[in-house]
C-alpha cells in the first residue's frame, strides 16, 4: 500500500493542486487536515501522521506549503515521506524556489509532473535529470505522428541516456566530510560524529561501468588485505544512490555502477568516532555589572600543520543589552552583529598548531535587566581542504566502457564544520 492522493496546500490549508492516484480516498478529507494539525498544534501533541477517522494524512511541511499524502489502511510511511522530499526535490530543481507563487506560476508543468512521479500511488520516475528530457517549461507544440515515450524511462538504466559523447572523459570525486561536535562548558566532548558524503561529477561518454574502492574496513577483512587497523575506516549508516548495484555490495563490498550524467551525490555515510576538537576554543568572559564586559577569546588548530583551515568564522555571543565595541585580534577581522547579539571573528586562512587570540570590550548599560539571560555555545564555521578527519581514502576508481576509452579520475578531499558548537562556562 502507498499513497492514495498527493495534495500541495497553501499556509491556511487551502489546496493549490491536488492529483488523485487511486480513487479510494474521498478528496474532500483533506478539508478535515488543517483543523486537525492546528488543534495537535494546540496541544503540544503534534505528529508528522494525523489520522482522521480511516484516513491518515502523511505531510511534510516546507517554505510557505504544505504536502500532503492521504493513505487508508496500512500504507508504506518510509516510502511516502522518501516520495515527499523526493517532490520538494524535484520541484525546486525545476521552479528553483518552491513556494506558493512558483506552484500558481506552473500549474500545468506541475499537474505534468505529479503524473509521471507516481503511478496509481507507487513512485515511477523521480530522477530530475530524466523528467526534463521530456517534460520542458517550454510551451509544447502540437506535432503529429511524432509521439513517443523517451528511451530513458523505458530502459534499465532509467538514470542515464544513451547515446552521450565527450570530447574529454572525465570524473571528478569529492570526499565532503562534517564534523558536528557539542563540547561543554568543562571542555568534555558530549557529542561527536562524523557524517561524510561522496559526489561525482561525470563527464564520461556512452554506458560506462565504474568500480569504486574505498580503504573500507569489512572489505579489507573479507579479502585478507593487509591493512593497518588504522588505514581502514569503518562505515556506519551507507546509503547509496539508486545507481549503485547493492546485491553485489552485500556480495562482496564492491561499489559498482552505471552513472547518471552530471552531478550526483553517490553515496552518504556516518561515524561515530571520537574526534579532537580540529578549532579548540577557550573563552573567558567577565561582566562588571552596569559598566562592561569583557570577552577573551583563543582559538587554536588542532590538526596537522601541513593542512590550513579556510574561511573560518567564530561566532560569540554577547549579552542582548551591550553596546559601544571595541576589539582587538591577533590575526583577522571581528564585527559585532546586534540583530542576532553575537561578535563574528573572520579569520581567512588558519594554519594547523596555530593560536591566536581575540578580546572583545562592551560597555553594559547601568540598568540591570530583570530576566537572567541563557548563555548560548560558541559556533564554529570551517573547511579544510586536502584533508579528511576518518582518514577515508579513495583507492581506485576503474572505468570500463565497451569502446575502450581512457577515462582520468580526479578526487578531492574536504573536511567542513557540520554542527560544530563549544559551550561556555
Amino acid at each position: 500500500m502507498s499513497a492514495s492522493a498527493v495534495f500541495i496546500l497553501d499556509m491556511k490549508g487551502k489546496p493549490l493542486i491536488c492529483r488523485n492516484y487511486k480513487g479510494d480516498v474521498n478528496m474532500a478529507e483533506i478539508d478535515h487536515f488543517m483543523p486537525l494539525l492546528m488543534q495537535k498544534e494546540e496541544e503540544g501533541a503534534l505528529t508528522p501522521l494525523l489520522t482522521h477517522g480511516r484516513v491518515h494524512f502523511l505531510w511534510i511541511k516546507h517554505s510557505n506549503l504544505y504536502l500532503v499524502a492521504t493513505t487508508l489502511k496500512n500504507a508504506n510511511a518510509s516510502l511516502v515521506y522518501s516520495f515527499l522530499y523526493k517532490v520538494v526535490e524535484v520541484f525546486s530543481e525545476y521552479f528553483k524556489e518552491l513556494e506558493e507563487e512558483s506552484i500558481r506560476d506552473n500549474f500545468v508543468i506541475v499537474y505534468e509532473l505529479l503524473d509521471e512521479l507516481m503511478d496509481f500511488g507507487f513512485p515511477q520516475t523521480t530522477d530530475s535529470k530524466i523528467l526534463q528530457e521530456y517534460i520542458t517549461q517550454q510551451g509544447n507544440k502540437l506535432e503529429t505522428g511524432k509521439s513517443r515515450v523517451p528511451p530513458t524511462v523505458t530502459n534499465a538504466v532509467s538514470w542515464r541516456s544513451e547515446g552521450i559523447k565527450y570530447k574529454k572523459n572525465e570524473v571528478f570525486i569529492d570526499v565532503i566530510e562534517s564534523v558536528n561536535l557539542l563540547v561543554n562548558a568543562n571542555g568534555s566532548v558530549l557529542l561527536s560524529e562524523i557524517v561524510g558524503t561522496i559526489k561525482l561529477k561525470v563527464f564520461l561518454s556512452g554506458m560506462p561501468e565504474l568500480r569504486l574502492g574505498l580503504n573500507d574496513r569489512v572489505l579489507f577483512e573479507l579479502t585478507g588485505l593487509s591493512g593497518n587497523k588504522n588505514k581502514s575506516v569503518e562505515l556506519e549508516d551507507v546509503k547509496f544512490h539508486q545507481c549503485v548495484r547493492l546485491s553485489r555490495f552485500d556480495n562482496d563490498r564492491t561499489i559498482s555502477f552505471i552513472p547518471p550524467d552530471g552531478d550526483f551525490e553517490l553515496m552518504s555515510y556516518r561515524l561515530n568516532t571520537q574526534v579532537k576538537p580540529l578549532i579548540w576554543i577557550e573563552s573567558v568572559i567577565e561582566k562588571f555589572s552596569h559598566s562592561r564586559v569583557e570577552i577573551m577569546v583563543k582559538a587554536k588548530g588542532q590538526f596537522k600543520k601541513q593542512s590550513v583551515a579556510n574561511s573560518v568564522e567564530i561566532a560569540v555571543p554577547v549579552p542582548s543589552d551591550a553596546d559601544s565595541p571595541r576589539f582587538k585580534t591577533s590575526v583577522g577581522s571581528a564585527k559585532y552583529l546586534p540583530e542576532k547579539n553575537v561578535v563574528i571573528w573572520n579569520i581567512k586562512s588558519f594554519p594547523g598548531g596555530k593560536e591566536y587570540l581575540m578580546r572583545a570590550h562592551f560597555g553594559l548599560p547601568s540598568v540591570e535587566k530583570e530576566e537572567v539571560e541563557g548563555r548560548p555555545p560558541i559556533s564554529v564555521k570551517f573547511e579544510i581542504p586536502y584533508f579528511t578527519v576518518s582518514g577515508i581514502q579513495v583507492r581506485y576508481m576503474k572505468i570500463i566502457e565497451k569502446s575502450g576509452y581512457q577515462a582520468l579520475p580526479w578526487v578531492r578531499y574536504i573536511t567542513q564544520s557540520g554542527d560544530y558548537q563549544l559551550r561556555t562556562s
